[in-house]
């Protein structure tokens, strides 16, 4: 099992970028997949057409998320947290992922990077 954090920065402020990450109808305007997302806690969720799954624990109005990602059989939980901070050029998202099982490190890592930051950034640029 890895851990991963990371700081991003996002051109939008921290009450929108909330809102992406958490109202269906705005994730599926920056994912490009109809998604499954509510803020109650223990709700499940499902974002890529299910390549993501979990779920939510944890919610503060425009501050943070904690989820629980599945994969498979794990016996620890893998908890990913995001936390948004105002930023001089809109919001630092503050992001950690613990208990990522080693075989799916890079991929996930990458995915964070490469996927689903890039593409909630490029959303934002793009207005």
């Amino acid at each position: 099992m890895k851990d991963y954090k990371k700081y991003y920065i996002i051109p939008a402020e921290p009450e929108e970028v909330y809102i992406a990450l958490t109202n269906p109808q705005t994730l599926q305007l920056w994912t490009g997949e109809p998604a499954e997302m509510s803020t109650e806690p223990g709700s499940e969720f499902s974002l890529w057409e299910g390549s993501i799954t979990g779920k939510n624990l944890e919610f503060e109005e425009g501050r943070m998320l904690v989820q629980q990602w599945y994969f498979g059989e794990q016996e620890e939980r893998s908890i990913v947290t995001i936390k948004l901070h105002p930023h001089k050029y809109g919001t630092s998202a503050e992001l950690r992922h613990l208990n990522i099982p080693d075989e799916a490190y890079e991929d996930i890592t990458e995915g964070w990077d490469e996927a689903y930051f890039a593409a909630l950034i490029d959303f934002y640029e793009g207005e």
